[in-house]
């Protein structure tokens, strides 16, 4: 793994003014945008997988990439199944550099999460685990809505419930999901620097080998 990572710059200098009011008008208004044939049949399919061994407890992995988390995951958690999910059909069938058979607790999936994750909700699936390991941060001032926490779909990603945990290496990514969570939940979620034992994905491997910090926040919901 080559450590050279080059370090998240942004104008944005601490959590955005707009947070808070983004937040509060979409937990006020349902997310409309129609789900794709393309995407509710990926969805039908993984979940009929999840169901031929029985239903156990379900782990997603929220944009798995090349899986490389789904399948740590599901070493890690032998007594679930773990869905992961990603757009990118090339992400999907990349190799992984997996060690070995790949796990038989898990799939992954090419599916678009915002469809994905109110599918999930519709069938009244609820994961035990939620994973989002760093996604796009997304660092522009502009471009908060396009952070998960300043998404329309963010409410939906809240209301699966189970354990959530949202890892990045930009602090400031960490700090807006965690307050956000804090503002629908009225939970107490904390943003903290996390060093892991063991790296999970190749996102994680590439940024500690190249000297970034690493943050996350977790939470489990209170209605679950």
């Amino acid at each position: 793994m080559h450590a050279n990572s080059h370090f998240i710059v942004s104008r944005q200098t601490d959590a955005h003014a707009q947070l808070h009011a983004q937040v509060e008008r979409h937990a006020k208004h349902q997310f409309q945008k129609p789900i794709t044939a393309y995407n509710r049949s990926a969805f039908e399919h993984s979940i009929a997988r999840w169901q031929a061994v029985g239903g156990k407890p379900l782990i997603l992995d929220a944009g798995c990439g090349v899986g490389l988390s789904t399948f740590n995951l599901a070493t890690q958690f032998p007594n679930h199944f773990i869905i992961g999910v990603d757009q990118s059909a090339d992400r999907i069938a990349r190799n992984t550099q997996w060690p070995g058979a790949i796990p038989d607790n898990c799939l992954r999936v090419r599916a678009d999460l915002v469809d994905y994750w109110r599918l999930l909700l519709d069938s009244g699936i609820r994961p035990a685990r939620h994973y989002i390991l760093y996604p796009n941060p997304w660092p522009k001032i502009g471009h908060l809505t396009r952070r998960w926490h300043g998404h329309a779909i963010f409410p939906t990603i809240v209301a699966l419930g189970g354990t959530l945990e949202c890892r990045s290496n930009w602090e400031i990514y960490i700090e807006e999901f965690a307050a956000a969570l804090r503002l629908l939940t009225q939970q107490q979620v904390a943003s903290e620097p996390y060093t892991p034992e063991h790296c999970i994905t190749p996102f994680e491997q590439k940024y500690l080998a190249s000297g970034h910090g690493l943050w996350r926040c977790r939470i489990e919901f209170a209605h679950t």
